[in-house]
Order: C-alpha cells, then structure tokens, then sequence
C-alpha cells in the first residue's frame, strides 16, 4: 500500500483564529456601545455614522459574520484536512476565502454606519456586497468538495456532512432572500414585497441561524469534543438520524418568526408544526455531545477547554429547547417584539457558538504551537467571568420580556390600558437594561482575557507552520461499495451524493412554503384603496430605512385587542403590496407605527426627531438633528420608480415625468404646516436672516430630509378605512 507524505495548512487555520478574536472584539465592543445607549441614548450625539440605528446591524454582522464566521472556518479548515487527510484542495482558494471574506467584513463595517441597508434582518448588506458574498462562499464551497474528492479517507465523518449541508443552504438562502433590483452603486429594491418579502426574508433569517450559526458547530463539536474528551462519539447512529432530521425540518420553520402577521394562516401553521418537531433532533445532537464526555467528567472539572464546551453544548440544548416552546402561539402571543428574544438569541450567540469558539481556540492554539497553554487559571477565569456575563445578560433580558408583555396586555375595569403610555412600558425596565451592559462588559472581559492568554502562548511556542503527515492513497478498489455494505455506509463516502442529497432535503420544505405565497394571488388578498406611495413618500420610506427606524419599530399590528386599543385596527396583508422591502420589525423599543399617519402633527414629528425627550418626557430614542440640518438629495427618484415599475408598483409614465414637480408641492405643502408653530417660523427665520448676512448657504426647509421622512410617516396605515364594524370599506 503506497503512503504519502503531504503538509496540513496550518497557516490558512492561523489566518482565521486571529480574524476571530480581532473581529470578536470589534463586534462584541459595537454591542456593548449599543447596550449603553439604552441607558445614554445621546451618548454619540449629532454623529450620524454613530447612531443606534445604523451600528445595531453593524454589532449583529460583525458578531455573526466576522466573529462566528471566522471561527467556522478556522475549525472547518483544521478539521477537514485531517478528517480527509488531505491538505486544502488550493491553497488559493484558501487565501481568497481569507481575504475575500475581511474585505466583505470591512466593507460591512464602513457601508453600514453610512446608512447603505437593505434593512433586511441579517441580510442588511447592499448588492455589491451580497454578490461577492456568493463569489467568496462558493470558492469556499469549491475548496471543500474538492478536498473531499481528493481525501485519502474512505469514510465521510459526520463533522464533514454537516460543513456539506452549512455549505449548500447559506448559498441556497443567501441568493434567493438577496434578489434585488440595483438601482444605483449602493441602493436596490428587493424584488419581493410585503407579506412575500417577509416569508421570504423569515426563512432565511431563521435558516441562517440554523444552517450558519448551528449546522456548523454541531460538525465542530463532532470534531472537537471527542478530540478535546480524547472519547469516541456517544452514538454514531444518533449522528445519523441528528443529521438528516436536522436538516430537513429546520427549513421549514422560519413562519414561526411571523406568527399573529399578516402571512396567511396555513404558512404560519405549517412553521409552528415543524417548529415543534425541531425539538427532537436538536435535543438529539445535544445529548450525543454530552453523552461523549461520559467518563470524561473527572477531566471536565479540570480542563478549562471541556468547561467551555459542556457550557456551549447545554446552551445549544437551552436555546433549541426556547425555539420550538416561542413558536407555540399563545407562547409567541407574549415573547414576540418584547426583549425575551433578545435573551433567547444570546442564549444561542453567547454560549452555544461563544463559548465552543473559546473551548476550540483553547485547544487549537497550543496545538498548532506544539505549546502548552500559557495559563490554565486565567482560561478558568475566562470560564467563569464568561459565565456570569451570560447569566447577567440573558436573566434580566427574560425579565424585562415578562414585563412588557405584562404591561402592553394589562386592561382597567373600564376596558382601557392601564398602560397606555408606551413609555411607561421603557421605564419599567431600565434596571434590566443597566444589569445587561454589565453582563456584556464581563463577556467582553474574559474575551480579552483569552487573548491575552493566546497571544503569550503563542510567543512561547513554537512558529504556527505547516504540519507533515502522511496517509495512504485512496485507491479504486477502496471505493468500490462492499457485500453487505448499508445505503448510508456507502453514501459516507460519496461527496457529491451526499451533496444533492442534503440539497434536495433542504430545499423540499422552502419550496412548499414560499412558491405558493408568491404565485397564488389569493394568499394576498389586495385591498383598493391602496396606492403607491407618492414621490416624497418614497424618498422618505428610504430616509426610514437608512437610519435604522426598523430596528426599534415595528410596523405590524397584531389581532390582539390590547394592540389594537393602542394602535389602531390590527393589519392586513393587502396593506404591504407595494411595499419593497417589507418593514414589519422584530422589536419593540418603541411603539408600532403601522397606524401613525395622522396621529400627530408636522411640527410633532420634527421636534421629535430634533429632541425625542421634549416630546416624549423618559424617551430612550436618540436625536436624529442632521435630518432636520441636511439637504436632502432626491435626484435619483425618477431611476427609483422605474425600478418600483418593473417590481410591479403601478407608477404611469406621468407620475414618474411628474415626480419632481409632485416632491416639491407636498414638500412646500409640510413646509407651510410647519410655519404654523410660531417657535419653529421664528427659529427658522432668523436662521434664514442669518445665513444672508453671513454669505452662507441656506438650505429651504421644504428640501430637507426631515420632509421626507415626515411624508413617510404621515402616509403610514391611512390607505385603509374602516367601518365601526371593523371591517375594510373597499377590498377585492
């Protein structure tokens, strides 16, 4: 039998790891700063690129995609080539997925703050950049399927199936929820709208958790617990049935995100279904990674990097225990737009794919160093810290969830809310807000901590280089299929079966539930008195989206009589037909605006964007004065239209040749409403006085971005009249 001598490329492996703590930082820090403004919302004051609303995707991108994403890649680098026993199928494929994928992140971190978004959950990132996400992932992808068709290893180890499936779902999501129309460089239009934009962006929000912060770690806790345990894995039966399940119910419950909307009711009953069934393969894999350090538990008490692991795997089995039990309706009803998701996703983020990052650099790095770790007890004080930071982050986050639900539910005798001030709501629960920043300051701590550690375990070891070793050829006759040999046997070792396998059971589940909401007219009912929205208003949606507005509100009224009482009349699904993207939110730090349009006056809503809390007395809503200072650019509204016209939006020809001439009477229209506030004429004019004296430019009111935004929200929930009844007046 012929052996071969080939190399491991640790370099690509130690390229990676850095990126995951450099990045781990930066991520962890922007969320910290985010965390502070609940309780300093002014902090960065006046600096637009500094806002909550344009650095809250910034901290989620840099967590999930910069952080988390470069650790998968460390552990799926280093494992695959010694599960295959091959190097990398190109080094130069494994440079340009490094390379490639900074650039992407540094291109997130500078697009974001300047407000380019999709304002998709996850998915914020503009065209440009979601196009060489598909470049860098597929070469990724390339470099691992060809690493397999080139291993030197008759059997596929689990850990491999589940970088195969990871692989071939993030591209299948990532594509189908980023079909968007350019309209210039940085700004596009998805091409699905309202409720079907929603399905659409839920099945691959809740997917990319499921197949990029989990499908992943579940291959590297394959790998790396029986490697750090030096256990084999507790049932490799279990493995199998944890694989093919996981994978092919998970697709299916991303409508559990949009339950009590306006998505038809047999979608969002078919997530709740799968939604309850996820619990078994996913308490599956959990109990197979625990049940591998059986007679390994003397050694966890001692080995920090085993402490980090049981703490990941147990918060995996927490969170994916919390999924199924929030997908319950009447679960749902309560947790949904209040901060219990925010704990339960860092439950996930902080302790499943956090804490297995930490165990598997632990344990890589005095490896790859051929080193011991430069200090146990500082990892065990990194454990612990680490530890307390999530308890005080995630506990009272569960509070504060109870509590708002308990609040917006509560009704006098007499049928009114006892709290019909949302801001009572806020103010109940800022002691949470303060014991969360400190639980993030403690995580952030031990992360630094671990740093450090590394950083001088590095320097005390030996240069992280390339790695001999040898195996024996993989010949013809060791791949033929043997007497007796089992359907999955077999398929273990066929790489590009296996891969069309997991591509047909994953794409089973989006087919059935997103083809029919799009090509069925009748699942969105559509409603007559709707129309598009005029110019200004567009201009305006797109100032919305920019700044973020979508993160603290929502734009979704539930058929709830307490959301109604406060909101106004619950919403309908023919509402968002023109809507691209869809703007229904996840999170309610401040009210619903689906009903807003009207509400309040012009000059209401320019002193609130100015100075939230002279309107709001307790508002934790930051100032948005460059809006109300800015010139706003809307030259590019013509293009914009024409781009709503091939999405379907009917604009004529004449509404777009019309449409600067339209922005200026409905500008000068709240120009003039404005003057009825005699602070603002007074204030407005000897700004004007001012600005001629001194030879300045002076930018008319009528054109600034406050406009806009002001048109926007005065449009919100005014295209539909309703009866006493409650029932729509027109509706085909």
């Amino acid at each position: 039998m012929e052996v071969q001598q080939f190399y491991y490329d640790n370099k690509i492996v130690k390229n990676f790891l850095y990126a995951t703590m450099f990045w781990g930082i930066v991520g962890m820090s922007v969320g910290l700063l985010l965390a502070f403004m609940f309780m300093f919302p002014n902090i960065t004051d006046g600096i637009s690129w500094l806002s909550f609303g344009r650095l809250r995707p910034l901290h989620t991108n840099a967590v999930i995609f910069a952080f988390v994403g470069n650790a998968i890649y460390a552990g799926v680098y280093y494992s695959t080539q010694r599960l295959l026993k091959a190097r990398m199928y190109s080094d130069f494929l494994s440079k340009f997925n490094f390379w490639g994928w900074q650039l992407i992140i540094v291109a997130a971190a500078i697009t974001l703050p300047l407000g380019y978004t999709s304002s998709k959950e996850y998915a914020e990132l503009e065209w440009p950049i979601d196009l060489a996400i598909a470049v860098v992932w597929v070469a990724f992808g390339v470099n691992l399927i060809g690493t397999m068709i080139k291993r030197r290893q008759r059997h596929l180890y689990v850990a491999i199936w589940f970088y195969l499936a990871t692989f071939v779902t993030v591209a299948v999501l990532h594509i189908f929820n980023s079909l968007e129309l350019p309209v210039t460089a940085f700004k596009s239009y998805s091409v699905y709208a309202g409720v079907q934009d929603a399905l659409v962006q839920w099945w691959y929000g809740h997917n990319a958790v499921a197949f990029f912060l989990t499908t992943p770690f579940l291959g590297l806790m394959y790998y790396f617990v029986p490697k750090a345990a030096n256990r084999p894995v507790y049932s490799y039966r279990l493995s199998i049935v944890h694989f093919w399940s996981l994978i092919f119910i998970y697709i299916w419950a991303g409508p559990h995100h949009l339950l009590y909307s306006a998505l038809p009711d047999w979608a969002q009953n078919l997530g709740v279904a799968f939604s309850i069934m996820l619990l078994a393969p996913s308490w599956g894999g959990m109990i197979n990674g625990l049940l591998t350090l059986r007679g390994a538990w003397d050694k966890v008490r001692t080995d920090p990097v085993l402490k980090f692991m049981v703490v990941a795997i147990t918060g995996y089995g927490m969170a994916t225990f919390e999924g199924p039990l929030l997908s319950l309706k009447n679960v749902n009803a309560i947790a949904h737009f209040s901060d219990w998701i925010i704990a339960h996703v860092h439950v996930g983020a902080l302790a499943w794919n956090g804490f297995l990052t930490f165990g598997m650099i632990y344990w890589l790095v005095p490896k790859m160093t051929k080193n011991k770790l430069f200090s146990v007890g500082l990892a065990n004080f990194h454990f612990w810290i680490g530890t307390l930071g999530i308890i005080l982050y995630t506990l009272p986050m569960y509070v504060a969830g109870f509590t708002q639900a308990l609040m917006w539910k509560e009704f006098n005798p007499d049928g009114t809310l006892v709290y019909g001030n949302f801001l009572e709501t806020v103010n109940e629960i800022m002691p949470m807000y303060w014991m969360r920043a400190i639980g993030g300051s403690l995580y952030i701590v031990g992360a630094c901590v671990m740093i450090y550690n590394v950083v001088r375990t590095i320097k005390s070891g030996s240069t992280i280089a390339d790695e001999l070793a040898e195996a024996a050829a993989l010949t013809t006759v060791s791949k033929r299929r043997t007497a007796g040999e089992t359907f999955h046997t077999w398929l273990e070792r066929k790489p590009i079966q296996l891969t069309i396998l997991a591509t047909v059971a994953i794409l089973i589940g989006g087919i059935i539930q997103i083809v029919p909401t799009i090509l069925v007219k009748s699942n969105i009912p559509t409603i007559t008195s709707v129309k598009p929205y005029t110019p200004l208003e567009l201009e305006g949606r797109d100032l919305y989206i920019r700044e973020g507005c979508v993160s603290c509100h929502s734009q979704m009224v539930r058929p709830f009589r307490s959301e109604v009482e406060r909101y106004g009349e619950y919403a309908k699904a023919g509402e968002f037909v023109y809507d691209h993207p869809f703007l229904w939110g996840s999170k309610r730090t401040g009210p619903d605006l689906l009903r807003v349009g009207g509400k309040y006056s012009d000059n209401w809503h320019l002193n609130h964007m100015y100075d939230p809390q002279s309107t709001s007395s307790g508002s934790i809503m930051p100032s948005y004065s460059w809006m109300i200072r800015d010139k706003h650019d809307r030259s590019d509204i013509q293009a914009k239209m024409e781009a709503m016209v091939t999405l379907g939006v009917p604009y004529t020809e004449e509404d777009i040749a019309n449409a600067k001439a339209s922005m200026d009477a409905q500008a000068e229209k709240i120009e003039k409403n404005l003057y009825s506030d005699p602070d603002f004429a007074k204030s407005y004019e000897a700004d004007k006085k001012y600005a001629a004296e001194n030879g300045d430019d002076f930018i008319e009111m009528r054109d600034r971005e406050i406009v806009s935004l002001i048109a926007y929200l005065q449009r919100l929930g005014t295209d539909i009249k309703i009866k006493e009844t409650g029932e729509l007046l027109s509706e085909n």
